[in-house]
């Protein structure tokens, strides 16, 4: 039988009934974490993004491609279908909220100002005089109580905290970025739109098709990408094509020609040669080394 990704439509561990419908939970870190021996094993959320508030302790943070040590206090965002894992301990303490793709679309229906911070995960562990830690927990847990209280308006109360979490997150990001944001909303809208064609599309499009598709010209359409990631069009397909190759390679057991298919190449060497070109590996090489870095 292959190996695939684990994927949850809920919450970590979650099948069948167990999946929770609501659009927004709260849980405390430790809770989940130790029915599962502290270990969340690499897996993605297809429509639902987390945020990870750790307060306490030290932990293993695991990425695609790479493995790294936390120490907290941090935030972490993980956006929707980005795979990810953690090893925690009993040190670790903290909560994690789950929100539906939709539920964001709600809180931000142009997205424009979250396209920096869903673009890719966050960790941040710096933090402002203005936005400490102990303010943005405040901000969490009020949160959480408003998800699991009775008070009068509480789902527009909620909407308002959650507002002003992610646009905290942003903030915090411009702080660590050390640079200020092109303020330019049309160009934003644009490339959000982009964004998540290519994810429907599972990177088997092209940029003239996205292009048009989008209502833009090829050249206004890597205007834009250059101008938001300093990356072409071209270069952010590709990119995408190989954090889901990384995926396939380093968390199922499919073969290299499976693979090739499952991405859109047409033959398996074709395949081969992307990765070649990204990785300087070939694709049996790049999966052999990151077998023995695990080991």
């Amino acid at each position: 039988m292959k190996k695939k990704i684990d994927r949850f439509e809920g919450l970590y561990g979650q099948t069948g009934r167990e999946i929770i419908q609501s659009p927004l939970y709260s849980e405390r870190l430790e809770a989940r974490s130790h029915s599962f021996n502290w270990e969340i094993r690499p897996h993605i959320h297809p429509a639902r993004l987390q945020i990870f508030f750790i307060e306490s302790g030290e932990f293993e943070y695991q990425e695609v491609d790479r493995k790294r040590i936390i120490q907290s206090p941090c935030l972490i965002l993980i956006p929707a279908a980005v795979l990810h894992g953690f090893i925690f301990n009993l040190s670790n303490k903290g909560r994690i909220l789950s929100i539906s793709n939709t539920l964001t679309d709600d809180l931000f229906p142009e997205r424009e100002i979250l396209v920096p911070v869903l673009s890719s995960p966050l960790c941040i562990t710096s933090f402002t005089s203005k936005w400490n830690f102990e303010r943005i927990g405040s901000l969490i847990e009020a949160i959480d109580e408003e998800l699991f209280g009775d008070q009068m308006e509480r789902q527009l109360m909620l909407h308002i905290n959650l507002q002003q979490l992610f646009l905290v997150i942003y903030r915090l990001w411009l702080t660590v970025q050390d640079k200020e944001l092109k303020n330019d909303q049309l160009a934003l809208k644009h490339f959000r739109k982009f964004q998540l064609l290519i994810r429907e599309k599972e990177g088997k499009t092209s940029v003239a098709q996205l292009a048009k598709e989008m209502g833009v010209s090829k050249v206004h359409l890597n205007r834009i990408c250059n101008e938001v990631t300093g990356k072409s069009a071209g270069e952010l397909i590709h990119s995408y094509i190989l954090e889901e190759a990384k995926k396939y390679l380093n968390y199922t057991s499919y073969n290299v020609s499976e693979i090739a298919y499952l991405l859109g190449f047409e033959y398996p060497n074709y395949f081969a040669r992307f990765m070649k070109k990204y990785t300087g590996l070939s694709p049996v090489a790049f999966r052999e080394k990151q077998g023995s870095s695990k080991s």
